[in-house]
C-alpha cells in the first residue's frame, strides 16, 4: 500500500519530520490511516506548545488552494483548468490534447481526480491526525480554527462535484460513503457553530494569549479574527442554499450577521490571504515558466468596458497588441503556442501584482460587504445598511485592496454609462461575440429583483479574482455574471452551452476502489447522473 508522507513548512519540520508523521494513501478506502516511525521523539515530547498538533497547520492551510510543497501542476489541475476557466476569469493559450480538454467540455477523467485527492489527502488526512492526537479535547481552540479549515476547503470540494464522503471519513474499513450536499452543508453549520463558541470562550478566558500564532499563516493567532472569517464563512454558505433552503438559508445568514455573535469580515486587514513558511503562488509559474495562463474574454468584456480601475492590477497588455487587454474565450480552438501567448497574461510583469510569493487569496472584505448586500436584498435582518449602501461599500473595499483612488472610487461607482464591450478575436474571427449584457455600475433602486442582483455578483465577482473557484459556483447559483458561452462544446450533448457546465464528474480513482458507494452517491445527484450537466443540490432556479 503506498504511502505518501506529509512534508510540513514550519519551524517544527526538522521536528516532525523526525517523528516521522506518514501520509495517508491517495484512495478514500485508506483515510484513517497514519504511520508513526518512532525514531527519537515521542508524542509526548512534541506536545510541548502544541507542537504535536500545530504542526499540520502550516500543510492544512497552504492545501486549501493548493500548492503545499510547491506541486504548482497538482494546483493546475485542480482548479486551473476548470474552474479558473468556467469562472470567465482565465484560459490556457494552449491545445492541451488538440483543444478536446475539460475547458471544451471533453472531459479528460485524469484531470478530474486531484480537486478530490488533494483535498482528502491534505487537509482531511491531517486534520483527522489532529483528532487523534486528542487535540479536540486538549487544544480546543486548536480544534476550532481545525474545524474553520475543514468547512473552507471542503465546501468547495462538495461544490464541485456535489456528494462527497464527509460524516464517514476516519472512521475505518475498506470503503467510505459519500453524504448528499444538504446533509454536507449541515454538518458544515454545525461544524462552524462549534468553531465559533470555542472561540469566543477562549477569547473571554484569555483575551492576552495567542498559542496558535507561530502556527498561523493568515491572521498570526488572533482568535478574533478566525471568528469574523468563520462568521463570514457562514454567510458565504448560508447564501448559496438561499434558493433551495430559504429557512435555512434565512436563519444560518441572520445568525452570522448577529452583532453579538463575533462581527464579519470588514475592512482589508480581515482578508483571509495565506502565505509565510515558503508558500509560493502557483500562478506565477504557471504565467512565467509554463505560458499556460492568460486572460479570459469574459474579463476583457467587463474590466476593458468598465474601464476598472483594477484592470492593470489584474492583467498586463497584451504583448502582441500594443495597449491593448486581450483575452480568450473558454473552450476556443487556440492554435499551438506562442500565437496566443501575445494576449495578456495576469499581472506578472507591470504592476506585478502576481509573483513567487503573493499570498494566496481565499477570502476578501469586499466579498462580505457583497453577501450583506445580497442579504439586504433577501430581506435579512442584520445586514447592516441598505442594499445599495453594501453594494457600494463593496466595491469601494475591493477597490481600496488595489490602491485605487479616492476620485476614481466615487467615479467607479457613480458610473451609469460605461458597459461591458463585445470580444473581437484578432487571430480567428469565429471567436467573435457581442456583449452578454448591457449592465452599468451605479447603482439603480428602481430595478427589479433580478437586475439588482445581477449589478451585485458581477460585481462581487470582478472582486474575487483570482479565486476562480467561488466565481465558478456564484456563477452556477444565479447565472451571473453573464458570461461568453463556451465556443466549442464536445460533452456531447451532456451539457447545455447556454447555461454552461455545472460540475465536475466523480474521480475516476473512486469507481475503482469505492466503487459501490460512488453508484449509490450517483442516486442523490439530481439527475441522477454522473455528469458535468448535472446541477448541484443548490444549483436551483429562485423560488
Amino acid at each position: 500500500m503506498k504511502k505518501i508522507r506529509f512534508k510540513l513548512y514550519s519551524p517544527l519540520a526538522a521536528v516532525l519530520l523526525a517523528a516521522g508523521i506518514m501520509g495517508m494513501s491517495a484512495c478514500t478506502k485508506n483515510f484513517k490511516e497514519f504511520n508513526t516511525d518512532k525514531t527519537g521523539l515521542s508524542d509526548d515530547d512534541l506536545k510541548a506548545d502544541f507542537n504535536f498538533i500545530g504542526g499540520y497547520f502550516p500543510q492544512i492551510q497552504s492545501s486549501i488552494y493548493f500548492n503545499f510543497g510547491n506541486t504548482t501542476g497538482d494546483y493546475q489541475l485542480q482548479q486551473n483548468l476548470n474552474a479558473d476557466g468556467y469562472s470567465g476569469y482565465l484560459m490556457p493559450p494552449h491545445d492541451f490534447v488538440g483543444n478536446q480538454n475539460n475547458l471544451s467540455y471533453a472531459m479528460i477523467s485524469g484531470w478530474n481526480n486531484s480537486t478530490f485527492n488533494l483535498a482528502y489527502n491534505n487537509v482531511m488526512g491531517p486534520i483527522n491526525e489532529i483528532k487523534r492526537r486528542g487535540g479536540q479535547v486538549i487544544a480546543p481552540d486548536f480544534w476550532a480554527i481545525a474545524l474553520i479549515l475543514k468547512v473552507e476547503a471542503m465546501h468547495r470540494v462538495t461544490d464541485v462535484y456535489g456528494p462527497i464522503p464527509y460524516s464517514s471519513y476516519g472512521s475505518g474499513g475498506t470503503t467510505s460513503s459519500y453524504d448528499s450536499q444538504a446533509d454536507i452543508y449541515d454538518r458544515f453549520f454545525k461544524e462552524l457553530d462549534t468553531a465559533n463558541t470555542t472561540l469566543q470562550a477562549f477569547v473571554k478566558a484569555n483575551p492576552s494569549l495567542t498559542p496558535f500564532a507561530k502556527f498561523d499563516m493568515v491572521y498570526g493567532g488572533d482568535y478574533k479574527e478566525w471568528i469574523k472569517f468563520c462568521n463570514s464563512l457562514r454567510l458565504r454558505l448560508a447564501i448559496r442554499i438561499a434558493r433551495v433552503d430559504k429557512i435555512r438559508a434565512k436563519a444560518e445568514g441572520e445568525k452570522a450577521l448577529d452583532p453579538n455573535n463575533g462581527g464579519l469580515m470588514e475592512n482589508n486587514n480581515d482578508n483571509v490571504q495565506v502565505s509565510g513558511f515558503g508558500l509560493r503562488h502557483p500562478l506565477y509559474t504557471i504565467i512565467t515558466s509554463w505560458t499556460d495562463c492568460s486572460m479570459n474574454a469574459s474579463m476583457e468584456s467587463f474590466l476593458v468596458g468598465y474601464n476598472d480601475p483594477r484592470l492593470p492590477k489584474y492583467f498586463d497588455h497584451a504583448s502582441g497588441f500594443p495597449g491593448k487587454y486581450k483575452g480568450i474565450r473558454t473552450g476556443a480552438a487556440v492554435k499551438p503556442k506562442p500565437d496566443y501567448l501575445a494576449f495578456s497574461v495576469p499581472a506578472v510583469a507591470e504592476t506585478k501584482t502576481f509573483t513567487n510569493y503573493t499570498p494566496i487569496q481565499l477570502m476578501v472584505c469586499s466579498e462580505v460587504f457583497f453577501l450583506r448586500a445580497e442579504a439586504a436584498l433577501r430581506g435579512w435582518a442584520n445586514a447592516g445598511g441598505s442594499v445599495q449602501q453594501l453594494y457600494e461599500k463593496g466595491i469601494t473595499a475591493s477597490l481600496s485592496q488595489w490602491k485605487a483612488d479616492p476620485i476614481a472610487v466615487a467615479n467607479y461607482i457613480n458610473d451609469n454609462t460605461s458597459k461591458p464591450i463585445d470580444y473581437v478575436d484578432p487571430l480567428n474571427a469565429a471567436n467573435n461575440i457581442a456583449a452578454m449584457t448591457d449592465l452599468t455600475i451605479k447603482w439603480n433602486e428602481a430595478d427589479n429583483f433580478q437586475r439588482k442582483l445581477e449589478r451585485i455578483i458581477t460585481q462581487k465577482w470582478i472582486s474575487g479574482f483570482p479565486e476562480g473557484q467561488e466565481a465558478w459556483s456564484e456563477f452556477r447559483r444565479t447565472g451571473y455574471p453573464k458570461l461568453f458561452p463556451v465556443v466549442n462544446n464536445y460533452s456531447n450533448g451532456e451539457v447545455d452551452t447556454k447555461i454552461q457546465i455545472r460540475r465536475l464528474p466523480f474521480p475516476a480513482d473512486e469507481y475503482t476502489s469505492n466503487k459501490a458507494e460512488v453508484e449509490k452517491a450517483i442516486q442523490l445527484l439530481s439527475k441522477k447522473k454522473d455528469s458535468p450537466g448535472t446541477p448541484l443540490w443548490w444549483d436551483v432556479a429562485e423560488p
